[in-house]
């Protein structure tokens, strides 16, 4: 079995094979620059890991791999645009370093190139691939839509929490394990124990996310915090917060969400109550919960225990760098 950090040089060597010098440059140029930016290729990673933990050789899974980082890449470009950000891993996002209809065109473009991508993979039949992949691209967009409905609502559960987190981050994990067992042949129970453990890890880790946003450490974080509290985000915290604050509390959070410019007494006001009512304890909670029903999904499976170890330990991983 491969470790993360040997499966990772695998894929940065493969996406830095992937050329788009076609013209126009401005459609073009724009997928290179995106893909060049980096980041953990967690979800390629995951698709050959699922390849290798079933014996198979990982570079029949590579260009669905690849398809999954160029899709997930093209979601990025578009959520970049949304959400008006202008910086992506230390870099200018596509919409700043060109323009929003470039941005849009060439996200489409990406889309399209991540098919042509997963229609190079050598399974037979092929059709089933393309559905769950086509399938995720959906809720992936349907979760996108509904996170930008919250900041219409004035009241989100937080049963619609988790399916928003859901289709916008965790089906595209267990997707990409449940890709690279279909690759390797694998039953379908073992198929369904994949997806189901990479569905649940990606909900603990928006979840932890969210946790970190409010009480992580700036540093280690990566990212300023209170950014959530500041921008009003309708995160579990402040799910949860709305839902158990009382009275003055309430009264309080309120204000809160309603004050656009003292932004360190926001946030300082907002975790006073955060803390009154324990809402970190309750998210840490069912954090936890969906990890438990993530492992249980992977102690299922039909392999040999030694064969899920790298997979354990990259989900353990990733939950203590979060920490």
């Amino acid at each position: 079995m491969k470790t993360y950090k040997e499966l990772y040089t695998i894929i940065e060597q493969e996406i830095s094979k992937l050329k788009y010098d076609k013209k126009p440059d401005e459609l073009y140029q724009p997928i290179t620059y995106m893909l060049s930016l980096g980041g953990k290729r967690l979800r390629p990673v995951l698709v050959v890991m699922a390849a290798d933990m079933f014996g198979v050789d990982i570079r029949k899974a590579i260009p669905a791999a690849l398809a999954v980082e160029v899709f997930h890449n093209f979601t990025l470009v578009h959520d970049d645009i949304m959400d008006h950000a202008d910086i992506r891993r230390g870099q200018l996002t596509v919409h700043k370093k060109w323009d929003e209809p470039v941005a849009i065109l060439s996200g489409d473009l990406m889309m399209i190139k991540a098919i042509d991508l997963l229609c190079e993979t050598d399974i037979d039949p092929i059709r089933p691939l393309i559905s769950l992949f086509n399938k995720t691209a959906a809720e992936v967009c349907e979760g996108q839509q509904l996170d930008m409905n919250f900041e219409k609502y004035a009241v989100v559960t937080e049963s619609e929490y988790i399916e928003m987190i859901t289709l916008k981050t965790a089906v595209l994990l267990g997707c990409s394990l449940q890709i690279g067992a279909m690759v390797s042949g694998a039953s379908t129970d073992d198929q369904f124990h994949l997806y189901e453990f990479g569905k649940n890890m990606g909900i603990a880790f928006q979840i932890q996310d969210d946790i970190l946003d409010s009480f992580g450490e700036g540093e280690k974080v990566g990212k300023k915090i209170g950014g959530d509290i500041t921008s009003n985000k309708k995160t579990l915290l402040l799910i949860e917060a709305l839902n158990a604050a009382k009275g003055e509390d309430l009264i309080a959070l309120k204000h809160w969400l309603s004050v656009n410019d003292n932004d360190e007494a926001k946030i300082n006001g907002v975790l006073g109550i955060y803390n009154k009512y324990d809402v970190r304890g309750k998210a840490e909670n069912l954090k936890e919960n969906h990890l438990q029903i993530a492992f249980e999904h992977l102690n299922k499976l039909s392999v040999a225990e030694e064969n899920t170890i790298i997979l354990k330990q990259t989900a353990v991983d990733l939950m203590e760098r979060m920490s």
